[in-house]
């Protein structure tokens, strides 16, 4: 599966935010999901299968409970493909910040 398969779905992408400020045991992002959600304890696993196969986030088996955390792997290849499309936020970001320093020296010769 593709990367940005992977990150189309809204239920993944919020595990993965909810992983982002760290490890979580699967409980707790299965509570987290279904407050939000209302999708199944099932529907979980299967998102984090996902997830995991995909090379997005990465789990640490201790007894009975399964510690999921980031795996940035996929994140690079994201990084990778974004990478071709930074030169234009970099043009449209100059361009905005030349504008605003025009309004703001027009104001003062005012």
């Amino acid at each position: 599966m593709h990367a940005f398969d992977v990150l189309g779905d809204p239920v993944r992408r919020r595990i993965l935010e909810l992983l982002a400020t760290g490890e979580r045991p699967a409980g707790s992002l299965v509570d987290a999901i279904h407050k939000e959600f209302g999708v199944s304890q099932a529907a979980v696993s299967q998102h984090l299968k996902v997830l995991r196969e995909g090379g997005f986030a990465s789990v640490l088996i201790e007894g009975p409970r399964r510690i999921y955390a980031v795996d940035t792997t996929s994140f690079q290849e994201v990084d990778v493909w974004l990478e071709r499309f930074r030169g234009f936020w970099g043009r449209q970001l100059n361009a905005q910040h030349k504008e605003i320093g025009r309004g703001k020296w027009r104001r003062r010769r005012r």
